[in-house]
């Protein structure tokens, strides 16, 4: 009996234990939920994880003709949290579909804190690559890849962006 008691201590603080990290990490208090950001970028980085996967951009400035640059002149550099990388892949969207270089455009949920990060919400939108030049179809100023002619969403059966 004294053993049975002990089990189901243990079973019970491991419950509890289990519950409390699956909550904190299912959190998004961190994000802010009333405000979504559309940032446009060339990809400098693809994170995969199984949690949650990670794009990293180089930023494009207002005129889409450079990138933009922070008050200490570097770059700036922006992160989106997704979905699981297997989650993703079976979206098409992995690093060997967007490898570095490809520019998209995705709306974000962004960090409470004003860091260049945000959760993803929606697609994902991919300006299109001219197939003659292998040059990438900017949007024009202020505009974004959902914008552009020819451009993809992923997932590919996303309606808008």
């Amino acid at each position: 009996m004294k053993r049975a008691h002990k089990l189901l201590g243990i079973s019970v603080a491991l419950a509890v234990v289990f519950a409390a990290a699956v909550s904190a990490h299912h959190s998004f208090a961190m994000y802010d939920q009333n405000k979504t950001v559309t940032i446009t970028g060339a990809v400098k980085q693809y994170v995969p994880q199984a949690n949650h996967a990670e794009f990293h951009v180089l930023v494009l400035n207002h005129d889409r003709n450079g990138y933009e640059k922070g008050k200490d002149g570097k770059v700036v550099e922006y992160g989106v949290e997704m979905a699981g990388t297997a989650q993703l892949e079976r979206q098409g969207v992995s690093a060997a579909t967007f490898p570095v270089g490809t520019v998209i455009s995705f709306k974000v949920n962004p960090l409470r804190d004003g860091s260049n990060f945000g959760a993803r919400v929606g697609a994902l939108a991919r300006c299109p690559v001219d197939p003659a030049t292998k040059k990438v179809k900017f949007p024009e100023p202020g505009k974004h890849c959902d914008s552009v002619a020819g451009m993809t969403l992923n997932p590919p059966d996303a309606k808008t962006f």
